[in-house]
């Protein structure tokens, strides 16, 4: 028994082995194992979840074949001329910039005598908070951690120029270095720039075969740099626009659900393909996909709409449902206000109504509890169906409100006002409300008709 166990743990080894370095795949032990929707599900939820795919590629380029060609270009000096070169990529969130450079690296990185030589660094604003963290991330990614080994330095800038020394030791024929470094912008933010200056040093004055990639969303990005950063920056800008038509979006829509050539039952995978195509001329899933290109063409957010349907098929719903995409639609337009409403109790919707009367009635005005329990009590007099709650009762529900964000305080947390009399306002509207008490489960009809009502005497 051991020795079995033994042996099933040595071809799992060996199986791991033997896919290291190919990217994210499916093991062919796992096709086996799975029905065809199954392995069709699992698939899609890792074109969907992984990003970019082979397939998927045509999507890329699209609206975007120079400014591929002009980044291919650029990285593939640097990585075989030994040319050092500096680049910004400008562009609004979603409008490509970072798949433009991924697409570029790997077109880069299918060619044999490159495959081998050319190093990258990725940095991110976000992650890196200052120029020591990014150093050492640096010094992580390029495997230096042993150059560098037990060393102590008495500053930063002799940590950085000790990392600089090694990257500068070698002429042009030293292994290339390609800087990404996303939310570029961020990095203008640190302490004299260091970073930066020493990065487009070393471009500029060719010490070391680098390519410097910054993105960012700012058109004055420039501007931000100092002076001494700024002459060291060749100025070249590459500039991306979501320019693609919906026709485009549709063809994006398609290569994200669509089966490659790889999937092992062709039969399923011809069927599946079929499928899809007859989805994009449902009026539907189209109008669906128009309402999603009018909000956002982030292929990002396409793909979130499209997880659930995904996720959404078995044995038993081996297609794609058309009801589906638009409950996908509905839960990621949902109003979270809305939603936080459908929960509360009926004192606190109650409530809720009152403000919304006040709000009404005052024109916006500021209004205090005492308030709210007037009106709240006049409503529950007059309808003998109502409960009448105690005073401290309706104070802890309407402190929950409070607690829920949907009400905030005017004169700041640190007051001295008693609690019943300080100044709130509502953060949600009045077509909130009106939303929220359709879908409210067993609303009383009397509750209905007081929100319905403009103004209350």
């Amino acid at each position: 028994m051991t020795k079995n166990r033994r042996k099933s743990k040595g071809q799992t080894a060996q199986d791991v082995s033997s896919t290291a370095g190919k990217g994210p795949q499916l093991s062919t032990r796992d096709t086996s194992i799975k029905s065809p929707i199954g392995l069709c599900q699992a698939v899609l939820r890792k074109q969907l979840t992984e990003g970019l795919t082979t397939q998927c590629g045509a999507h890329v380029r699209m609206g975007a074949d120079q400014e591929h060609r002009q980044m291919l270009d650029l990285l593939r000096r640097t990585a075989t001329s030994g040319e050092s070169n500096s680049v910004l990529v400008i562009g609004p969130r979603g409008s490509g910039k970072t798949r433009l450079i991924r697409t570029a690296i790997a077109d880069l990185l299918s060619e044999d005598q490159i495959r081998d030589s050319l190093l990258q660094v990725h940095l991110n604003g976000l992650l890196q908070t200052d120029d020591r963290i990014a150093l050492t991330e640096i010094t992580r990614q390029l495997k230096l951690e042993n150059t560098i080994g037990d060393k102590v330095f008495g500053s930063f800038s002799e940590t950085l120029q000790f990392l600089l020394e090694a990257l500068k030791s070698g002429d042009q024929s030293s292994k290339p270095i390609i800087f990404v470094l996303d939310e570029f912008d961020l990095f203008a933010h640190h302490k004299n720039q260091t970073l930066l200056y020493n990065l487009f040093d070393v471009a500029q004055s060719a010490q070391a075969p680098i390519c410097v990639v910054g993105i960012t969303c700012r058109l004055d990005m420039i501007e931000l740099l100092e002076k001494r950063v700024k002459s060291r920056f060749s100025h070249r800008q590459i500039h991306l626009f979501n320019s693609q038509t919906f026709q485009d979006f549709i063809v994006i829509f398609k290569n994200l659900l669509q089966l490659d050539a790889k999937f092992p039952d062709q039969t399923f995978s011809g069927s599946w393909n079929h499928h899809i195509e007859q989805l994009t001329t449902d009026p539907t899933v189209l109008d669906v996909l128009r309402q999603q290109f009018e909000f956002t063409k982030d292929v990002r957010a396409l793909q979130q709409l499209l997880m659930y349907p995904v996720c959404q098929l078995s044995e038993m719903s081996p297609t794609l449902s058309v009801s589906s995409f638009v409950e996908s639609r509905k839960m990621l337009t949902m109003d979270s206000k809305s939603a936080m409403l459908h929960g509360v109790s009926i004192l606190e919707l109650c409530l809720i109504i009152a403000m919304k009367h006040l709000t009404e009635i005052y024109e916006g005005e500021p209004f205090n509890f005492e308030m709210v329990y007037s009106e709240y009590s006049k409503f529950a007099q007059r309808k003998s169906s109502m409960q009448v709650f105690e005073k401290a009762v309706v104070l802890k529900a309407f402190e929950h409100l409070l607690h829920l964000e949907l009400v905030k305080t005017v004169d700041g947390a640190g007051s001295r006002v008693q609690k019943e009399y300080r100044l709130m306002q509502m953060l949600i509207h009045g077509s909130q409300i009106t939303e929220a008490l359709q879908k409210y489960p067993q609303c009383p009809t009397d509750v209905r008709q007081w929100a319905a009502s403009s103004l209350t005497s």
